[in-house]
């Protein structure tokens, strides 16, 4: 059974496995320095015939059908699947697990969902309530773009410190099986972090403090260093909000994580020939790095221990309108390999 380790951080003494996962991507990220680690690169962001929503339910489904198949498992042995975006209602989620009848939470955690679905995932299955979980999560550029800010037809400017939402899914199956597989041996709910950032540009600014709160949260409860993990990995800060981090990790903690953080916006870019402005963002950037290159490194022993910390910035439209704060989350992972 789940036990908790100081204040905000759970055990899970069983060490639910990953046991399988899948990626599928669009033209940008096929384009990127990570595009050979991907199940599925598209050549094109229009993946199939239907809307952009539509499209971005395809990516999900994808990712979704790829874990299954890996592992060779069905759509039937699986007890719950949890999967968001960043759609109202979580609908690109909604209308990608509708046909596989397995049991749904559909979550909202922004950016951070990634980590999120996988930590409930996880103890789901420590706390015997799963044998097999799911956890997924989506973004589309044009999805998020007519959403949030324009249609793509209006042709707005970017500003330098705006991320390029990833066109991308990730997905990954947790069991209780014993196999060998990369296990979840911790995960930390995060708490909102609001500076006041009401920029709807400048996501890494907003999302910043959640990550350094969370890390330095996490590193306190187990009683570890930086030096102890052989990656901290936040998703998605891009070139901003990374810097940021560091600087409120060195200022507010006294703690230097230059040496072993990474951040999924900035692997999935090349941001000197890509035109992504600070790098990437969306439920699809942390979900797709995590499920192609990083659990690939941790299959092959190159990571053993490496905390995967996704950040979100809790924003909606109608709240953006009426001139509110962003306030940000960022929940955390700990992914083992023996």
């Amino acid at each position: 059974m789940p036990n908790r380790i100081g204040r905000y951080v759970i055990e899970l003494p069983t060490r639910p496995e990953i046991i399988s996962w899948g990626s599928a991507v669009g033209k940008t990220e096929s384009e990127g320095p990570l595009a050979a680690h991907f199940d599925i690169c598209y050549n094109t962001d229009k993946v199939c015939d239907g809307t952009w929503e539509e499209c971005e339910s395809q990516l999900a489904m994808d990712a979704i059908n790829k874990a299954f198949n890996k592992a060779g498992k069905t759509f039937d042995d699986a007890d719950i699947i949890f999967a968001g975006d960043l759609l109202n209602q979580c609908a690109a989620s909604a209308f990608a697990v509708r046909s596989t009848d397995i049991p749904f939470a559909g979550l909202f955690g922004a950016c951070s969902t990634m980590a999120l679905s996988l930590a409930l995932a996880a103890l789901s299955v420590d706390s015997g309530a799963a044998r097999l979980a799911g956890a997924a999560a989506s973004s589309h550029f044009c999805s998020a773009e007519r959403q949030f800010r324009f249609p793509l037809e209006y042709g707005g400017q970017k500003t330098p410190t705006s991320q390029h939402t990833v066109t991308g899914a990730g997905s990954v199956l947790v069991s209780d099986a014993k196999n060998g597989m990369p296990y979840v041996k911790n995960i930390m709910i995060g708490r909102i972090r609001d500076l006041g950032i009401k920029d709807a540009n400048n996501m890494g600014a907003a999302m910043a403090p959640a990550a350094s709160c969370t890390i330095a949260d996490f590193l306190r409860d187990t009683g570890t260093t930086p030096a102890d993990y052989d990656l901290i990995l936040t998703g998605d800060l891009g070139v901003v909000g990374t810097e940021l981090l560091h600087e409120l990790m060195l200022t507010r903690e006294q703690t230097d994580i230059t040496d072993v953080h990474n951040d999924c916006g900035l692997m999935i870019y090349d941001t000197e020939t890509q035109d992504v402005t600070a790098g990437g963002s969306g439920c699809g950037c942390s979900a797709s790095v995590l499920t192609s290159v990083i659990l690939k490194k941790i299959m092959r022993r190159e990571y053993r221990n490496i905390l995967f910390v996704a950040t979100g910035a809790l924003m909606s439209t109608t709240t953006a309108q009426q001139g509110n704060s962003i306030p940000g989350i960022a929940h955390a992972v700990q992914i083992c390999m023996d």
